[in-house]
């Protein structure tokens, strides 16, 4: 049977002539902090002070014992490498194994027989980029560093929400592989439902050794009960198995996420008294179907996700890496940002096309919770070129994640860029270019071909956004997918509701991280908006004026209070993400999906994210748990005056009982009336508001709420710098919650006026405190809830400190 060695233990790095203790996986940038010789490059502006790293050669250097690779009970020994980061020379005992150009692929290099030092040299990105930028000529870029030139993470070299911190490392882990005779080489399980069958064709590829050629196999597999075996001649051979009636596995909110074992076996049968086990191959796989229907209709082009025949209206958020160095993220990381995605009601996860293919542990964790993966291949906001070196490793790339992911019943789509056909129409990359190739061949042309190869069980699309051809303008709004960004850059939140798109694949707002992560980051700096940390910290292009201005449509921008610019940002964050997703949602199923720019950040930074560098949520998170829901209340403004939508995305019906009530700012109630409806499975009711319900914009004095159950929308006529708000009053008291564990409290907030998005920031009342509520209006008389974990401030005092709402202009 296969052996293999673990080479995790006895790195070192080459630092000016001496070597220091390297973490494998890891990245230089990780063993230089671990050893003391660099600040956190996340924290104040020591970004700056490690710019240097980024452009050394660095050298990785161990012993490998002759034990491991000299011929004995194996005739074959392979070193191989999971992910090295990025163009680096390997050597063994004084031998060149090969050189590497790909950060976001595989490598194996036959060992057998050499031992000694084994050296793994890694080059600058940068002057490995400028090598090939040399050959193949320039091409236009949003960003001023060169990463359309080297497979590596793109936004390593800077974004809009991330730091430049260019990497090298052995970033994935290193193994020797010993074997003989034969190995499996590659395992593809292609799986399909049909009239109750679940089958799945595993498709095997086989090497062997020089003394293997001649050798009879036969491969071996189960899944669900059901075995199959069939004997391998050459190098290539096929299983299918038939389970009768599997469970299926569903998106979350639509059914349960059943898991099935798939083992399969390559085994010697030859000639000797008993056959061998040569090696094995495991993964768990779901029963699904997948479609993406873009049929064509009276409005343009739909973008709809069907599962097992289900018309889903994706609730999804964008991912970015979680941290700058990818390599110190854990599964169990991967399991604690992904669930707090669940309980934001997610059901779809898009990996952007600017970071990396994901460990496996990741699309692991989606299999179980039940969050639909749509997977960008990695190209964005670029011009690529399609010459060699470039080309050989991009398909290289690609056929070995289509076949390291396919197993996974979350992943439903793969993309094939981010933005690049939309920048060459618009980004005025097309006269730049000239004739000079720009990705269009990868999109349109080699990565459809090779996931129809390897993969055809998945639908692709060419980019995001895309319309479906060059026939209409690739980020039309009728076709296809829709990137949203001229309302956050220009505009104001409420022009979300200007225009129905078919589907919503990026849309966001941004707000600074919660007090806690600022003043961790940021230590010894007093906070404002415009203090240097702050600053620095912000990445986006005019990232403070657009959020400066996106405040001032709505409230006195504050002078001088720090504390509430912040909450007032992070409020408008919330409700213009909100904003979007009630309108656009409200209009299913033309509609189809919104996927929020972007669940989390990777350092700590002002961004669009609903959960900040440090893990913190932001109250954007708690906004989506309210508007992703299955059941959604919402009031839509519009020239003939507001509509109700009650939305249903449940399998049951919803049978609502809505009181609408026009209010005066003061609370007093202007008229009432009750709606008893019954809302259908996956359906939308939309209906006009009576008139005597509607508030007099003209007055600035009143305002419409509906409430169904715990469900309430408010709805103001004006905004909130116009509107006649009373001085908010309420009572707060604080009690200790008990049996829930220290720092655990109850907070009772009572109000005697209007008291609209009443948020508790619970990091104030200590870096780990969490709060169960974000944005909540109380009318006069009403009194909620609130639960604190982890306080260490627990005093009524502390909590009213940490307590703020809207208050009148």
């Amino acid at each position: 049977m296969k052996e293999v060695v673990q080479l995790a233990e006895g790195w070192s790095l080459g630092h000016d002539g001496s070597a220091l203790p390297a973490q494998v996986p890891g990245c230089v940038h990780t063993d230089l902090l671990a050893a003391g010789v660099i600040e956190d490059p996340c924290t104040g502006l020591n970004e700056n002070e490690v710019a240097w790293v980024g452009r050394r050669t660095w050298t990785y250097s161990r012993s490998v014992d002759a034990a491991h690779t000299t011929a004995g009970r194996h005739e074959r020994t392979d070193l191989v490498f999971d992910g090295l980061d990025t163009a680096a020379v390997i050597t063994l005992g004084g031998r060149t194994l090969g050189r590497t150009r790909n950060m976001h692929r595989a490598h194996r290099f036959d060992v057998t027989g050499l031992h000694g030092g084994l050296h793994v040299e890694f080059t600058s990105a940068y002057d490995e980029a400028d090598s090939v930028r040399t050959t193949v000529g320039e091409r236009p870029n949003v960003y001023p560093e060169p990463f359309q030139y080297i497979r590596k993470t793109a936004c390593g070299f800077g974004w809009d929400w991330g730091p430049t911190l260019v990497t090298a490392g052995i970033w994935r882990p290193v193994r020797l592989e010993r074997w003989s005779t034969a190995r499996l080489a590659q395992v593809r399980p292609l799986v399909t439902v049909a009239d109750g069958t679940g089958r799945v064709e595993v498709r095997i590829d086989i090497e062997r050794t020089e003394q293997g050629a001649d050798h009879h196999l036969e491969v071996r597999a189960s899944v669900g009960g059901v075995q199959a075996r069939g004997r391998v001649d050459g190098t290539r051979g096929v299983l299918a198995l038939e389970v009768p009636d599997p469970e299926l596995w569903w998106p979350r909110g639509y059914g349960e996420q059943p898991l099935y074992d798939l083992e399969v076996t390559l085994v010697d049968t030859g000639d000797r008294p008993a056959e061998r086990p040569l090696d094995s191959w495991h993964r768990r796989i779901g029963f699904r179907t997948i479609e993406l229907d873009r049929s064509a209709d009276d409005l343009g082009t739909g973008f709809t996700l069907v599962v097992n025949g289900a018309r889903i209206f994706a609730r999804g958020v964008n991912w970015i890496p979680d941290d700058v160095f990818p390599s110190r993220v854990t599964p169990e990381r991967y399991r604690t940002r992904l669930t707090q995605a669940v309980d934001a009601n997610v059901d779809l996860v898009r990996v952007w096309g600017g970071g990396i293919y994901e460990d496996s542990a990741f699309y692991d964790v989606c299999d179980e919770l039940g969050l639909m993966v749509w997977q960008d291949f990695l190209f964005a906001c670029a011009a690529y070129p399609e010459e060699q070196p470039l080309r050989g490793e991009v398909e290289a790339e690609a056929r070995d994640n289509v076949v390291r992911l396919m197993p996974h019943p979350s992943l439903v789509l793969w993309n094939g860029n981010n933005e690049n056909l939309w920048g060459f129409r618009d980004w005025d990359w097309e006269p730049a270019l000239k004739s000079d190739s720009w990705g269009e061949g990868y999109y349109l042309g080699l990565l459809p071909r090779v996931v129809a190869e390897l993969d055809p069980t998945r639908p692709y699309t060419a980019g995001s956004p895309w319309s479906g051809s060059w026939d209409h303008h690739p980020n039309d709004p009728d076709h296809g997918t829709h990137h949203s960004w001229e309302v956050w850059n220009r505009q104001d939140y409420a022009e979300y509701r200007a225009s129905v798109p078919r589907f919503v694949a990026e849309f966001g707002w941004q707000a600074p991280p919660a007090l806690a992560t600022l003043r961790r980051a940021l230590p010894g700096e007093r906070l404002a908006p415009d203090s240097p940390g702050m600053l620095h910290h912000q990445k986006a292009e005019d990232g403070n004026g657009k959020l400066n201005r996106g405040v001032a449509r709505h409230f006195p921008l504050p002078e001088g209070d720090f504390d509430r610019w912040h909450y007032l940002t992070q409020l408008v964050q919330a409700r213009a993400v909100a904003a979007g997703i009630e309108h656009w949602r409200s209009h299913w199923p033309v509609c189809a999906g919104t996927v929020v720019w972007q669940l989390n950040d990777c350092w700590p930074v002002t961004s669009w994210a609903a959960v900040d560098g440090d893990g913190r949520l932001k109250p954007l998170h708690h906004e989506l748990r309210r508007v992703y829901a299955d059941r959604l209340l919402t009031v839509q403004p519009g020239g003939d005056g507001p509509t109700l939508a009650v939305i249903n995305q449940a399998a049951e019906p919803w049978r609502a009982t809505v009181t609408l009530r026009r209010f005066r700012a003061d609370g007093t109630v202007l008229a009432e009336r009750v709606l008893d409806l019954t809302v259908a499975p996956r359906t939308v009711d939309r209906r006009p508001v009576p008139p005597e319900l509607v508030p007099d914009a003209a007055s600035a004095k009143e305002f419409l709420v509906a409430d169904e159950g715990e469900l309430r929308a408010p709805y103001f006529p004006v905004t909130d710098k116009d509107f006649a708000y009373p001085v908010p009053e309420y009572d707060v008291t604080v009690s200790s919650s008990v049996g829930a564990g220290e720092g655990s409290l109850d907070v009772v907030v009572t109000a005697h006026t209007l008291v609209r998005d009443l948020l508790l920031q619970p990091d104030r009342l200590g870096p780990s405190a969490v709060c169960d509520t974000g944005l909540r209006t109380l009318l006069p008389g009403e009194r909620i809830r609130l639960a604190v974990r982890g306080a260490e401030e627990t005093g009524a005092n502390a909590v009213r400190a940490a307590l703020f709402c809207v208050e009148p202009a």
